[in-house]
């Protein structure tokens, strides 16, 4: 009797594999990788809508290859080990692409491991330079980079700012630190720049750097970091009597900044892409992610062309191959709701337009 049941269980977990491998066959996975937890969750679900969106959309029309898509969604918590253990856990799930990660420190480990398994990556927001110098062929970017919008911050400083004296702030991270860096790099030699120096992601209180600042008599600030950093420092710069303006970058573009800052945030210059409302092609994109899921965010728009360029290159080659993928990605032009993308030799974008922003009145208006 024992034989038997033993036989009967071993049968079960033999017909059990079985289905799930024949599960597999049937679907072609794909992730969604971000920071879901934590102070950046909200550019994390804004990056998992926008890909299962486009999901659902293929799914709506078949799937791919006659079949459907399943959409594995991860949490890195903006913190690189857990970006590496999130691209681990999507290889050995069987992705073949990756739309992710949001942060640079998170994107450039973990592509090392994208690219050692053969699994396509296109992160719609990771904007280091570091990663797509490493040379890996199966690694894109649907953004710009923190080279190209320092240069533009910097020359709306040097030009039309024009102040005497400048304080440069990094939150240590490679995407702000990288920023800040490139930014300094580019500014007029005629700027004098009285501070350089990084705060700790995550502190609660920064007003004894705001205050060494202040001592400086900077006519402006730069920040590079994240949208919960730039919340607190120009709140508390406000309190302490720091009243020269901020200018930052994309990763401080997001309605959580002003509601963090309140009335602080008010005249903060920002570099960031166009406003999507002024790109014709983004209509159709707009009004689906609004009926489902409220307003877009930053990169939202940015995430769904990635998802959509990763979709039709496998409808398009017949084959989820990582190799062949990424030569089509890298070969093709792909129209989208950002317009017509394609991608250079290094798997950057060949056109990537930063543009100056302000908050007036609570919002972000485009000014440049």
């Amino acid at each position: 009797m024992k034989k038997i049941l033993n036989l009967m269980l071993s049968v079960s977990i033999l017909a059990i594999l079985s289905g799930c491998a024949e599960e597999d066959k049937n679907v072609i996975k794909i992730g969604a990788a971000g920071p879901m937890t934590g102070d950046q969750s909200k550019m994390g679900a804004d990056l998992k809508n926008s890909v299962e969106l486009a999901v659902a959309e293929w799914n709506a029309k078949g799937g791919v290859l006659g079949k459907k898509i399943a959409l594995l969604s991860g949490d890195d918590a903006a913190d690189p080990k857990q970006a590496v253990s999130l691209a681990n856990k999507f290889i050995n799930k069987g992705v073949v692409g990756v739309i992710g990660h949001w942060n640079s420190s998170c994107s450039i480990p973990a592509s090392k491991y994208y690219h050692d398994a053969g699994v396509v990556m296109i992160t719609p927001a990771t904007t280091n330079p570091k990663l797509t110098r490493q040379k890996f062929k199966n690694v894109f970017r649907v953004c710009g980079t923190d080279d190209q919008q320092g240069r533009v911050a910097a020359a709306f400083v040097s030009r039309k700012l024009r102040p005497e004296k400048i304080a440069i702030i990094h939150d240590k991270s490679a995407y702000g630190q990288g920023l800040a860096e490139y930014f300094k790099k580019a500014l007029s030699n005629k700027i004098e720049v009285v501070y350089y120096g990084g705060i700790v992601q995550r502190d609660a209180d920064y007003k004894a750097v705001l205050t060494a600042i202040k001592n400086k008599r900077p006519d402006l600030y730069f920040f590079g970091g994240i949208y919960p950093e730039a919340g607190r420092l120009v709140r508390q710069a406000k309190e302490i009597g720091l009243t020269v303006p901020m200018i930052t970058g994309d990763g401080v573009y997001d309605p959580t900044f002003i509601n963090i800052a309140g009335s602080a945030a008010e005249g903060t210059f920002i570099t960031f892409g166009r406003d999507p409302a002024r790109i014709p092609t983004a209509r159709t994109f707009l009004e689906k992610y609004r009926a489902k899921y409220g307003d877009p965010g930053p990169y939202s728009i940015y995430a769904y062309d990635a998802t959509n360029i990763l979709l039709t290159a496998i409808q398009r080659t017949r084959t989820t191959d990582g190799a062949q993928l990424a030569f089509y990605i890298s070969k093709t032009p792909f129209r989208g709701a950002l317009g017509t993308i394609s991608f250079d030799t290094r798997g950057d974008v060949t056109r990537a337009p930063y543009v100056l922003w302000k908050v007036k009145d609570g919002k972000y208006v485009q000014i440049r």
